[in-house]
């Protein structure tokens, strides 16, 4: 099993220090939010792009690719019912897959809670229909260079639209690609009615990506969620994809939440196996 860490998680160490400490505690890929690099993804330039790319590679670290793909931007809005905010976002998804490719990642998390809200008198259907909009408008680019968008169901306390994976995987199923699949994220299938193992087999073949925490906001083994049956049912459907470690309480300290995350997903695959 491969475990990667967002690159966020170090808040504002430089990238060499951050990535060096990444694999020092035994991770072997990197997932970066846009953010850590760039307010707006256009004002990154070739040079930098490729410097970021051999830093990771000169840490031992593969690129996974991106995350909080919108956090931090203006004027992008996945469920907008106004055509131009759409066809706005649609670009700029077209752009964070060629930051993605150049960065020499294959995955784009699209979470972002702010930017996917349903607003008032936009329901879930009409919701899903606009978000399909602005995916479809991207695929082409991401088919051509391989990049995967991978839908994110996120919990309500986080977002009032796609909460549970059946959710999004009708958007998944409406766009029709196979450069658009699923993201599953453990505390926000902690706010599902199905026990996440359950979740994880019905939905394991639109399986892209995965997303390890707990529902306290912190690292996996930080709180109460026992990742060994998560493990287990990863196992049992063959994903072989990246776990990647994502959180958003930084109170442990960095160096404690890198480093202890991993230590127990790892004592978990011991257990596994005893």
């Amino acid at each position: 099993m491969k475990f990667a860490i967002c690159n966020e998680t170090f808040v504002d160490w430089p990238h060499e220090r951050a990535f060096a400490f990444a694999r020092e505690c035994g991770y072997t890929g990197i997932e970066i939010a846009p953010f850590t690099l760039a307010s707006d993804v256009h004002v990154i330039s070739a040079a930098d792009r490729q410097r970021v790319r051999k830093l990771a590679e000169d840490a031992e670290l593969e690129v996974v690719g991106l995350h909080w793909l919108l956090a931090k931007t203006q004027g992008f809005h996945l469920t907008s019912p106004d055509r131009a905010v759409r066809r706005a976002t649609g670009a700029y998804l077209t752009e964070l897959a060629r930051l993605c490719h150049d960065l020499g990642g294959r995955v784009l998390v699209f979470g972002s809670p702010q930017q996917r809200n349903l607003v008032p008198g936009i329901n879930l259907e009409r919701g899903i229909e606009l978000a399909v909009d602005v995916f479809r408008q991207a695929m082409p680019a991401l088919e051509d260079l391989g990049i995967v968008l991978a839908v994110e169901p996120l919990a309500p306390a986080e977002s009032n639209f796609l909460n549970t994976a059946d959710d999004a995987a009708r958007v998944i199923e409406m766009i029709g690609s196979p450069c658009c699949r699923l993201q599953l994220d453990c505390k926000a299938m902690s706010s599902e009615e199905r026990p996440i193992p359950q979740i994880i087999r019905r939905h394991h073949t639109l399986l892209e990506h995965f997303h390890a925490n707990d529902p306290n906001r912190q690292g996996p083994g930080f709180g109460e969620l026992d990742f060994v049956p998560i493990l287990t049912a990863l196992g049992e459907v063959a994903y072989h994809g990246w776990v990647s470690v994502e959180v958003f309480d930084y109170a442990p300290g960095v160096e404690s939440l890198a480093r202890d995350s991993i230590e127990y997903l790892r004592d978990c695959l011991e257990r596994l196996m005893e």
